[in-house]
């Protein structure tokens, strides 16, 4: 399955009180919305976003639907992108040549 990276920034970052509740509300959700997603890793991270995802899904649209339920949650910006493992991105290299 091709792999995402989700980044987030927080709405309120002054909940941290909420945050592991919110933070376990939100996979509930996630597992039940997008079943099929695997996760990898889940960075709280410095710099100017709060945390780094790293997740599984079959295509774009369930990585979607990851970022937008991260909006619901409480996260003011999200941000997706593809990551192609890097002997994976070496064999494209190769077949350029």
């Amino acid at each position: 399955m091709p792999i995402y990276i989700l980044v987030t920034k927080l709405q309120n970052p002054d909940l941290v009180e909420k945050r592991k509740e919110q933070g376990e509300k939100f996979l509930k959700l996630v597992k039940e919305k997008v079943p099929d997603i695997k996760w990898i890793a889940h960075y709280a991270i410095l710099g100017p976003y709060d945390f780094l995802d790293i997740f599984e899904a079959k295509n774009e649209q369930e990585a979607a639907k990851v970022s937008l339920l991260s909006r619901s949650f409480g996260a003011n910006f999200a941000e997706s992108w593809t990551a192609i493992p890097y002997s994976e991105f070496l064999e494209l290299v190769e077949d350029l040549k």
